[in-house]
């Protein structure tokens, strides 16, 4: 298991990405239109992985300060044996879904005590 990457809401896409790409961070993709709204993902040049994801929804209204972390997300190795290891625990998870359809990559949702969203992700062979 690794931490992949923090989502993090912003209310305005251009100056946060003015902002981190100032800071040293590169853009290397987006996904317009999904339920989180508009997501740009960042990574720092010596990073292989992305390290923030940034998450825009201008219809979702002003977002108030403290209430910017989004979810954060953890790679799996196996989503079926991390979903019954929490379930054992006593941890909830959605239901594993593909947002491709395929069946080696899967994500899950669970949410900490504090409401806290954190989506586990299995990658398929040879995703960055």
């Amino acid at each position: 298991m690794r931490t992949l990457h923090f989502g993090l809401r912003v209310n305005d896409l251009e100056r946060s990405l003015a902002f981190y790409t100032a800071v040293g961070y590169e853009v290397i993709g987006s996904v317009p239109e999904t339920g989180l709204g508009h997501l740009t993902m960042l990574k720092l040049p010596e990073d292989p992985f992305v390290t923030i994801e940034i998450v825009h929804d201008p219809a979702a209204g002003e977002v108030e300060r403290g209430t910017l972390l989004s979810h954060f997300v953890i790679q799996v190795e196996s989503m079926a044996a991390t979903v019954e290891r929490l379930a054992a625990a006593g941890i909830d998870a959605e239901a594993p879904a593909s947002p491709d359809g395929s069946a080696d990559f899967l994500t899950s949702w669970v949410a900490d005590p504090d409401g806290n969203r954190i989506e586990l992700v299995q990658w398929p062979p040879g995703h960055g």
